[in-house]
C-alpha cells in the first residue's frame, strides 16, 4: 500500500482545485512553433513590435501569464500531496520527515545504493516516488 502524505483539508481541496487546473489549461506553444521544424515547442515569449500573439489576440494562441497558476499553498507539491526530496545516499534520509516529504532518489544512484535507500526507506516509512520495481 502506497504511504499518504499528512494533510489538513484545506490542501487537500486546493490540490484537488490544482488538479483541475493542469486539465483544463492550455498547452502554451512557442509562436509559430507549427512553421519552422527547427523552432520546437517549447515556450518563448512573443516579443515582435507587430505580434498578434503578444497583443493576445483572440485568434492566437494562449501566451503564458501569472492568471494560469495553481493555488500557493500547493505550489510545487507532488500530485501526491508530498514534498519531493531529492536523495543520493541512504544517510540524506535521516532528514526526511516521512508524514510531508517523499524522496526522489537521484539519477546518478547505482543499483547497488539505490537499493540500500529503498530499503532504508522501507524501515523508515518513507515513500519513494521512483522506486527501482514498483512493488507496492
Amino acid at each position: 500500500m502506497k504511504i499518504k502524505p499528512k494533510l489538513s483539508d484545506e490542501e487537500k481541496r486546493l490540490l484537488k482545485i490544482r488538479n483541475h487546473l493542469n486539465r483544463v489549461r492550455p498547452w502554451f506553444r512557442r509562436q509559430e512553433w507549427f512553421r519552422y521544424k527547427r523552432l520546437g515547442t517549447a515556450w518563448r515569449r512573443p516579443k515582435g513590435k507587430h505580434s498578434k500573439m503578444r497583443e493576445h489576440k483572440g485568434y492566437r494562441p494562449p501566451v503564458v501569464d501569472s492568471g494560469y497558476r495553481g493555488p500557493k499553498k500547493v505550489r510545487g507539491l507532488h500530485p501526491s500531496g508530498f514534498r519531493e526530496v531529492l536523495v543520493h545516499n541512504p544517510k540524506e534520509l535521516d532528514k526526511v520527515n516521512p508524514e510531508h516529504e517523499a524522496i526522489r532518489i537521484a539519477s546518478r544512484v547505482g543499483v547497488k545504493k539505490r537499493l540500500e535507500i529503498e530499503k532504508k526507506a522501507k524501515e523508515m516509512n518513507i515513500r519513494v516516488l521512483n522506486p527501482l520495481h514498483r512493488g507496492d
